[in-house]
C-alpha cells in the first residue's frame, strides 16, 4: 500500500509540475498587472481571414500581445488600440479598408499585416500617407520591394528557396518542380527563384502555377509528376498543400519524389494529418524557430498566445510573426513620449530598430532606414515530418535566394547581422 501511496503522490506531484510549467505567466510591457487606463493608440492591420484559406494567424498573435501589453500597462499608460480588417483576398476591398484604417481610423502604425493582396494594393498608399507597417507575413514581391512595409518573416520566395538549397544539398536533387499559387508576384515571383538558382547550378526546374481556390489537386500532381522530377517544392497555403500531399500519396508519388515546402506548411497539425506516409519525406523551411522550441521567447510566445488569445489560435509560423511585429512596434513606441505618439513619431522610432533580437529569429530583425525595401530575415532552418510530430533538421542557413544580393550588401555597410 505505501508503495501505491508513494506512485501515487509522485504522479500527483508531476501532474501538477506539468500543468504549472503548460500555464507559465506571460510577459508583456512592465508586468506591472494593471491595465493601461489612458487615451488609445491606433494600430491597423489588414488580413486575409476568408477566402481560399484563412490567413489571419498572424493578426491572431499580435491582437494576443496587444491584449497582454495593455493589461499591464501598454504603452507607458497609454491602451493599444488594434484595429483588423478583412481584406477577402480582394485588391480593392484591401484598399478600401487601408483608406479606412489611415485616413479614417488614423492608425499611427500597421502591424501584423498578412495577406496575398495587400502589399500590391497598399504600397503606395502607405508611402503617399507616411505611415509604416511592420508585417507579420509578407507574400507578394511588393511586400519586399516597397519603402514602406517591412514584413517580419522571409517570405515565400527566400523560403522557397531555402527548401530549394537543402533539396541541392541534403537530398542531392538534380531536378525540381515548383508548384506556386497562380497570385500576381506570388508564384511566378517565388518559381523564377526556383528556376534562376536552377540554372546558376546547371539542374533542371519547372514551374507549375494554380488557382488556391479552385485546385484539382490530383490533375496538378499528375503534371508536376510528368517531368519526373527529383523533388517538388511547394510554396501554397496550408489548407491547398494539405490536399496535394494526399493526392500525391494516393499515386504512390510520396516513396518515389521527395517533397518540400515553403514556411507556410510549418503547421504542428500537419504532420498529424497527413500520416505516417510521410515520414522523412515532407521537409519544409521553418521561416522562425521551433514551434516547440523551450528558448525564453518562444515559451512567451506561446504563454501568450495560450493566456490572451483563443484556444482555436493556431500555434504555427505565421503566428510566431504576429507575435514579433506586435514586440517590435512596443520597442519602438516605449522609446517615445506617450503624450506625443503620432504616425510620424511612431514611424521615426521604427526606423531606428537595427537589432531586435529574439530566440524566435535566427538572426537579429532590423528596418534598414534608407532602404527602399526590407528582406530583414532572410537565414532559415529546415524540419521534416516524423512521427505525427516536426523534426529540426537543419541549423539557422542563408536563404540561397540570388535576388538577396542587395540586402546583404546593406547588411555590410550597416554592421547588420
Amino acid at each position: 500500500m505505501s508503495i501505491n501511496l508513494q506512485g501515487l503522490a509522485i504522479g500527483l506531484f508531476l501532474t501538477l509540475i506539468s500543468a504549472f510549467s503548460a500555464h507559465a505567466a506571460a510577459s508583456c510591457g512592465d508586468n506591472s498587472g494593471k491595465a493601461a487606463s489612458g487615451e488609445p493608440i491606433i494600430i491597423g492591420a489588414i488580413t486575409g481571414k476568408t477566402g481560399p484559406d484563412d490567413f489571419s494567424n498572424s493578426t491572431k498573435a499580435a491582437k494576443a500581445y496587444f491584449d497582454c501589453l495593455n493589461a499591464n500597462g501598454g504603452i507607458k499608460g497609454r491602451p493599444v488600440k488594434y484595429i483588423v480588417e478583412d481584406d477577402q483576398w480582394n485588391p480593392e476591398i484591401a484598399a478600401q479598408l487601408a483608406a479606412k484604417l489611415v485616413n479614417d481610423e488614423k492608425a499611427v502604425l500597421m502591424v501584423g499585416n498578412s495577406s496575398f493582396v495587400e502589399c500590391g494594393a497598399n504600397a503606395d498608399f502607405y508611402k503617399k500617407s507616411g505611415i509604416l507597417v511592420i508585417a507579420g507575413v509578407g507574400v507578394p514581391r511588393e511586400c519586399y520591394f516597397a519603402e514602406n512595409y517591412a514584413p517580419t518573416n522571409a517570405g515565400p520566395r527566400v523560403s522557397m528557396l531555402g527548401a530549394m538549397g537543402y533539396a541541392l544539398d541534403k537530398l542531392k536533387a538534380k531536378s525540381v518542380v515548383c508548384i506556386g499559387p497562380n497570385i500576381p508576384n506570388v508564384g511566378t515571383w517565388s518559381c523564377d527563384g526556383i528556376a534562376q538558382l536552377a540554372k546558376e547550378k546547371g539542374l533542371t526546374a519547372e514551374t507549375i502555377l494554380m488557382d488556391p481556390g479552385t485546385a484539382d489537386s490530383t490533375s496538378t500532381i499528375l503534371q508536376a509528376a510528368a517531368f519526373k522530377p527529383d523533388a517538388i517544392i511547394l510554396g501554397l497555403p496550408k489548407g491547398v498543400t494539405v490536399p496535394l500531399l494526399t493526392a500525391a500519396e494516393e499515386q504512390g508519388l510520396n516513396k518515389t519524389i521527395k517533397f518540400l515546402s515553403a514556411a507556410s506548411a510549418y503547421d504542428l497539425s500537419v504532420p498529424g494529418t497527413i500520416g505516417a506516409g510521410w515520414d522523412g519525406n515532407f521537409t519544409v523551411n521553418m521561416e522562425f524557430n521551433d514551434l516547440e522550441a523551450a528558448t525564453p521567447d518562444n515559451q512567451n510566445w506561446l504563454a501568450v498566445m495560450d493566456q490572451y488569445g483563443q484556444k482555436s489560435d493556431p500555434r504555427d509560423t505565421f503566428a510566431q510573426a504576429g507575435y514579433l511585429a506586435a514586440r517590435i512596434a512596443e520597442k519602438a513606441l516605449m522609446t517615445l513620449d506617450p503624450a506625443k505618439v503620432n504616425r510620424e513619431t511612431a514611424s521615426a522610432a521604427v526606423r531606428q530598430i537595427k537589432d531586435f533580437k529574439s530566440d524566435i529569429f535566427c538572426a537579429a530583425w532590423y528596418f534598414g532606414d534608407g532602404q527602399q525595401r526590407h528582406n530583414a530575415n532572410s537565414t532559415t532552418r529546415m524540419a521534416v515530418s516524423e512521427g505525427g510530430k516536426w523534426k529540426v533538421v537543419s541549423d539557422c542557413a542563408p536563404s540561397p535566394d540570388p535576388e538577396l544580393k542587395d540586402i546583404h550588401a546593406f547588411e555590410k555597410s550597416a554592421g547588420i547581422n
